[in-house]
């Protein structure tokens, strides 16, 4: 038994490890060498949804929170990395004031963005502010046993409130946001060499991203997880807390969206209220419906999907795209709720029961682990 369950491991890690490397190839040989820079610089963009896309597949597809409000964070790691950006900018041309706080009128630099004139500081704001502030919310929110429609409104309320404070705030730039960044932690951002270094940069992380995902899926926390979602009744009764299960999840989803925020700032080169609120949220959840939000691989190829998709079709139905992302989205919901990655257990299944095969057995070793977890908990208590 022990020696199935070892080699059932090891054949599960060599699967990943092979599909980190399919992946790393793709996007560290293949695009720099098929794409043109502006196709890259798009892709980077979409590879920063996905980031997002990561953690709404571990909250909603994992841990049943259906998060409408993923933009708060993103805007919160954006606009970070934006004021630092501007002040190094500012510094640079031997300014005390960034350009646009001058042709505001604005006189003297407002307190909240004297800390992001140092490079160190604003690294830690961006892991720190949208986790700690997620970590809150989710402690108000899941200790009061706010859950489903409840807490998918409030979410959404949410970014739609941070959206609207930031439009009325003209220190942050307010409805045109903050933008003409020349440089990016040094690197002239004008320069194509350090345009393709963003790319880079957000690709890596990616990787990085899915790969503790991963390692949460696999880990006994992401079985408590899935067991919070499915049966929360019957865990707590065993003595778990799912409140502090489902804030793990919240607060590693924002720590990934604020990652993704601060990354596309640089990338596209503004940020603004619009890139933040109710509309951008309900988009990345698109794109894990789409993909599949139950699997790990799902979550990413649909947000990239769908942001390829709707950069294409827009440009040609600008005024259609909407209507075509929304027929989507239903059809995926009420027909395919697996996503496109449950396409194809879904046709095989088709198959067997139209040819009269019945399907194959699962292999012995999924059961074998499964003993095996099960002998493990029992010698634990």
């Amino acid at each position: 038994m022990t020696s199935l369950t070892q080699r059932w491991r090891e054949h599960s890690s060599a699967t990943a490890w092979a599909g980190f490397g399919v992946a790393a190839i793709l996007l560290f040989a293949v695009a720099p060498a098929v794409l043109s820079d502006f196709r890259l610089n798009l892709l980077a963009k979409f590879l920063c949804f996905a980031i997002v896309a990561v953690g709404i597949g571990l909250a909603w597809g994992r841990g049943g929170m259906l998060t409408l409000g993923q933009g708060v964070f993103f805007g919160l790691g954006a606009y970070i990395m934006a004021m630092h950006m501007q002040m190094a900018d500012a510094a640079r041309l031997g300014q005390d004031l960034p350009d646009f706080m001058q042709i505001a009128g604005i006189r003297e630099l407002p307190t909240i963005w004297q800390p992001f004139a140092s490079a160190p500081v604003t690294i830690l704001a961006i892991l720190v502010v949208p986790a700690l502030i997620a970590a809150v919310l989710g402690y108000g929110v899941f200790k009061r046993r706010v859950k489903g429609a409840y807490f998918a409104i409030l979410s959404q309320a949410l970014a739609a409130a941070m959206a609207i404070l930031l439009t009325g705030q003209q220190a942050l730039g307010g409805f045109t946001g903050l933008s003409d960044f020349r440089a990016f932690f040094g690197f002239r951002l004008s320069d194509p060499a350090n345009r393709q270094m963003l790319f880079f940069i957000a690709a890596g992380t990616l990787l990085v991203v899915v790969a503790i995902a991963r390692q949460l899926m696999h880990s006994r926390y992401g079985e408590l997880l899935v067991a919070v979602r499915d049966q929360e009744e019957r865990v707590r009764f065993l003595g778990y807390d799912p409140a502090n299960v489902k804030i793990v999840a919240y607060v590693v989803a924002a720590f990934f969206a604020g990652i993704a925020g601060a990354l596309f700032t640089p990338i596209v080169g503004i940020i603004s209220p619009a890139d933040i609120g109710v509309v951008p949220s309900i988009a990345f959840l698109i794109g894990v419906a789409i993909g599949g939000r139950t699997t790990l691989l799902g979550p990413v190829l649909g947000a990239i999907g769908v942001a390829w998709a709707q950069t294409t079709f827009s440009e040609q139905f600008p005024s259609g795209w909407t209507y075509l992302q929304g027929i989507l989205f239903i059809v995926v919901v009420g027909f395919i709720p697996a996503g496109l990655a449950g396409l194809w257990p879904a046709l095989k299944g088709l198959l067997d029961s139209r040819f009269r095969r019945s399907p194959k057995s699962p292999p012995s070793a999924p059961v074998e682990v499964q003993e095996a977890v099960t002998e493990e908990k029992v010698e634990s208590r």
